[in-house]
């Protein structure tokens, strides 16, 4: 995670984070800690506040019966979660989230296991229509406590140049 401090004022200061377009390296790891412990409530509210029925995530009787034995954490909560993990790494500057694919799924988490995440960066080039801006692609992958690959996905990102983002801009 990039953190700078910058100074806005006599004896006032302020954190920023974040890379900047230029500050992106192809074949570049970035590991986002802290990890994140789901819970179960945090599992049932997310299938709540996105009106997922499905019983897998909520009803551990139903789910006692399947090939996992219990409950499930949502999937989308998963890809949430990581790409929550990896906004002050790679789309703190993000002047738009251009689009997610590659959506793999390929072990389940539980509650009380730990999700951390790291991306890859494998794509950078100019904006076409924006020069104070540039897009790059990452492949984020997560990890449960075992070290068991839980969900991959690329994601790609409008990123702006330095001195041209927001934060420059707003005083708030």
């Amino acid at each position: 995670m990039v953190v700078t401090i910058k100074e806005v004022g006599p004896n006032r200061y302020r954190e920023s984070f974040g890379r900047y377009f230029e500050d992106f390296v192809e074949g570049d790891i970035y590991e986002h800690r802290p990890g994140r412990t789901i819970t179960e409530t945090e599992n049932t509210w997310f299938t709540l506040l996105t009106m997922n029925t499905h019983p897998m995530h909520f009803d551990a009787e139903y789910a006692k019966h399947s090939e996992f034995g219990r409950c499930i954490i949502c999937s989308p909560f998963t890809v949430a979660l990581m790409v929550g993990m990896s906004v002050t790494d790679v789309s703190q500057k993000a002047i738009a989230n251009l689009g997610w694919s590659e959506i793999k799924l390929t072990f389940p988490l539980f509650a009380g296991d730990t999700l951390v995440a790291e991306s890859e960066v494998f794509g950078k080039r100019e904006s076409k229509s924006r020069p104070n801006a540039g897009i790059v692609t990452v492949k984020t992958r997560g990890f449960n406590q075992d070290e068991k690959m839980v969900c991959e996905f690329e994601r790609t990102m409008l990123i702006a140049k330095r001195g041209f983002d927001v934060e420059e801009k707003a005083r708030y």
